[in-house]
């Protein structure tokens, strides 16, 4: 299987899995979004709560040069290392809300 196409259904199935972990609220919706033409995932909550909106990115993950990045991770879990756990080697995974140069002292890829 082609590599991009094997990370493609990795991070589908990642936001699939954390959506059915997620706390489902009254008037709250989550959406899933896979865009696999330009390889943006999300998965965010909108809606109402009683007075309030809700509009709250949980996770983002991008596709850019043959790498997984992690851009927004709204959840307490290591995705970086369920990434690792899935078969995505470490120097194809970069943790794009770190700025470039802290990327450099991780072990995932700096960009």
């Amino acid at each position: 299987m082609d590599r991009i196409i094997k990370y493609r259904e990795i991070i589908k199935e990642l936001i699939a899995d954390y959506a059915k972990l997620d706390k489902q609220e009254n008037g709250i919706e989550q959406e899933l979004i896979f865009d696999t033409e330009h390889d943006h995932y999300l998965f965010f909550r909108v809606g109402w709560d009683n007075m309030r909106w809700v509009y709250s990115i949980c996770l983002h993950f991008d596709i850019k040069d043959g790498k997984i990045w992690i851009q927004h991770n709204g959840f307490e879990a290591d995705i970086a290392a369920e990434l690792v756990e899935k078969g995505v080697p470490k120097s194809d995974i970069v943790l794009g809300f770190f700025a470039p140069y802290r990327r450099k002292l991780t072990d995932y890829a700096a960009g």
